[in-house]
């Protein structure tokens, strides 16, 4: 902005009306040009003053104290807290939940509390929100976790608590639990009205932690097609890299099933109890799978290593609490690998392959480190979870689907 010599200096209405959009509540501010003084002529030019300096009746430009800004309010259980912008007047609305991971029954705990000052979404002015969960990456639909829906609100209480099991020290590392509030629509799709991504290397075990956070867009991911060369490079790239990170036979987790292994010296033998499994990969077009679980103990001269459970009714998480056992020598058993496969029950067709994983001294991570615990600790009853995985084992694939 230029004036002639001895001319008044004038601020045009764009400047007047800028306003500080730092962190906080908003302040308007005179003039926002007194925050870059110009030299010039006259006593508006900036005589009295260097050009870095700011006048002394404005106060300098500050973050607010965080307590401030995050209108947190310290939870009477002691939990940590952590919340931001949690501003009523906010676009999507805020929520409030709760997350405790606990190490030693390997479940994370979300407990969603509330939500203030939704967006709109109905033609009456209000919404009938409800609240999913996921766990990424994975299957959504296998793992995915829904409060109840509660009608005509804009701040909404649940107050409920929802579980996911087999959950790992691993899965804490580089998982991301994302948690979407939707608008439920009977007459046509369920509308979306904003989601959290809470990555849970934030959890420390057996310590709540209380989140009262802002609700954001969900951002879609550029198609390949309108991408440059150079960003569907680096986005080839990064997939490669998660690949090898992950490892081969981990490309895809169908599940969790939790085991008990113990090998009984009286008996002389080795107890498999398949206790559990958890958010299975869905196979059926309800949404569900009607899965049982099938063993075998490797290498199988005589083909009598088969066991097999009961069926579960349309279920993600069924519990089975069942024991089989093989007779065998410590010393035999150290050279065996156990085979555990899930899969869907189908009438009148082939049975679809959920997934599977092997325990033994030829099997990686988890599997192995609880293969070699049982040999190492007889008559002690070890349960671990373990993840399925999209490799079908080589010899399950010649197996009969019943």
């Amino acid at each position: 902005m230029r004036g002639r010599r001895g001319d008044r200096m004038t601020i045009n209405i764009q400047e007047h009306m800028a306003i500080n959009v730092c962190p906080g509540p908003i302040r308007p501010i005179r003039q926002i040009s007194d925050y870059f003084p110009r030299r010039g002529p006259g006593p508006e030019g900036g005589g009295g003053r260097g050009c870095g300096e700011a006048p002394a009746h404005l106060a300098p430009l500050a973050l607010a104290p965080p307590a401030a800004l995050l209108g947190a309010s310290t939870p009477d259980d002691g939990a940590e807290v952590d919340s931001y912008d949690s501003d009523d007047t906010t676009a999507l609305g805020t929520l409030e939940f709760d997350l405790l991971y606990d190490q030693a029954s390997c479940t994370l705990h979300c407990r969603i509390l509330r939500a203030k000052g939704l967006k709109p979404m109905d033609f009456n002015g209000l919404a009938d929100p409800y609240v999913k969960l996921h766990l990424l990456p994975g299957a959504c639909k296998a793992n995915k976790l829904k409060t109840k829906t509660q009608r005509n609100t804009l701040n909404p209480v649940w107050n409920e608590e929802l579980t996911y099991s087999g959950i790992t020290d691993d899965d804490i590392t580089h998982k991301v639990l994302r948690i979407s509030v939707c608008d439920e629509d009977k007459l046509s799709h369920n509308e979306f009205i904003g989601e959290i991504r809470v990555p849970l290397r934030r959890l420390k075990p057996s310590q709540k932690k209380h989140f009262n956070i802002c609700l954001e867009r969900q951002v879609p991911l550029p198609s390949p097609s309108s991408m440059s060369a150079a960003l569907r490079g680096i986005s080839c790239y990064l997939k490669e890299l998660e690949q090898v990170e992950q490892g081969p036979g981990l490309l895809e987790e169908r599940g969790r099933i939790l085991l008990s292994l113990s090998y009984s010296s009286q008996r002389r033998g080795l107890l498999v109890g398949i206790v559990r499994c958890a958010h299975l990969a869905a196979m059926d077009v309800n949404g569900y799978s009607d899965p049982y679980v099938k063993t075998y103990l490797r290498p199988d001269v005589d083909k009598k290593s088969k066991h097999k459970t009961c069926v579960k009714k349309k279920t993600l998480n069924p519990e089975f609490n069942e024991e089989f056992f093989y007779e065998m020598e410590l010393s035999t058993l150290a050279t065996k690998t156990l085979e555990v496969t899930v899969w869907d029950y189908d009438i009148g067709k082939s049975n679809d392959f959920i997934g599977g994983v092997s325990l033994g001294p030829g099997a990686r991570g988890e599997g192995r480190r609880h293969w070699s615990d049982c040999l190492q600790q007889p008559d002690a009853a070890l349960e671990r979870w373990h993840t399925l995985t999209s490799e079908l084992p080589p010899a399950a694939g010649a197996l009969p689907s019943a």
